[in-house]
């Protein structure tokens, strides 16, 4: 049995390759083709070695057309032969290379991958639904063509895994002082995301230029309960604000009319002025106000 450790895979790291103007060489086809042609064509008063000749010059004129290629803006050409990696032609325009070499076209403009929603647990374990836009660009062509099978697509694999470990990584939203959250920690949260998208996009020779989540929400199962639950929440922080509010105005006027002499109440002139300023100022309904003509003890 073979217990030898498996070879690991070669890192490719990309080199450029010189290649030759490309409008040069046409230059100098077109003038091998056309001497080639006249004598082709005159062939009845040259003798058999210029014939030849000839014929060799329009042969050679078909043996050099594959070797022509062309770069637009933000493209690179990868070249190989027979299955090793020759470099990686950047410059613009008509190229020409050795006619035996291969020759695959990578862009090198920035894409966008809108990625779907999915269907995650956060730190919690509640089922949130969550998707995100990454921008981003091949730099290093090598990589992108030879350590990985399918770049593209290893790109958009990758950056579900990603978005998956970001979402679990965090809770969705309530969280303890001074933890972020997914829904409140906006740029830190994109942060971590771009930061975790640039480890698993290095080895295909991908650069991350930017990475949003563009959707965030519970999931639809759960979205009803946490919606009644977000506003109980409200309710009792508006209240809570509302007791604190009448509290500091019920003492402020006791202590106003105490300052100014106004007037004199007993422990239950007060108690009773307590009661009825509390009842206005937190009442949800408007207070109507009730003339008492009798007196407090009657």
């Amino acid at each position: 049995m073979n217990t030898s450790a498996p070879t690991p895979n070669t890192v490719h790291s990309e080199k450029t390759c010189v290649t030759s103007n490309g409008w040069v060489v046409l230059t100098v086809h077109l003038i091998v083709a056309i001497a080639g042609g006249c004598i082709e064509a005159n062939a009845r008063h040259v003798p058999d070695p210029i014939i030849w000749f000839g014929f060799l010059l329009l042969l050679l004129t078909v043996f050099l057309l594959p070797g022509y290629f062309v770069n637009r803006p933000n493209q690179a050409t990868v070249l190989s032969l027979g299955g090793a990696y020759v470099g990686t032609s950047r410059q613009p325009g008509l190229n020409w290379t050795n006619p035996f070499r291969n020759k695959a076209h990578i862009s090198l403009r920035a894409l966008n991958l809108n990625g779907d929603k999915l269907k995650v647990n956060d730190l919690r374990g509640s089922p949130i639904e969550i998707a995100a836009v990454v921008v981003w660009r091949v730099v290093d062509t090598a990589q992108a063509l030879f350590d990985v099978d399918d770049y593209v697509r290893y790109v958009a694999v990758q950056s579900e895994s990603a978005i998956r470990h970001v979402a679990s990584s965090y809770a969705y939203d309530d969280g303890e002082a001074d933890e972020m959250t997914l829904r409140g920690g906006g740029n830190a949260v994109s942060a971590a995301l771009h930061v975790e998208l640039q480890e698993r996009m290095h080895k295909a020779g991908v650069l991350v230029e930017e990475a949003r989540i563009a959707h965030l929400a519970y999931a639809p199962e759960i979205a009803q309960a946490m919606l009644r639950r977000q506003q109980a929440e409200a309710v009792i922080a508006a209240r809570q604000k509302i007791v604190t509010g009448a509290v500091s105005m019920v003492e402020m006027a006791l202590r106003q009319l105490e300052e100014k002499h106004v007037v004199v109440l007993d422990d239950e002139r007060k108690a009773a002025m307590v009661s009825n300023l509390l009842v206005v100022l937190c009442g949800e309904s408007q207070v109507h106000p009730v003339v008492n003509a009798g007196t407090l003890y009657t």
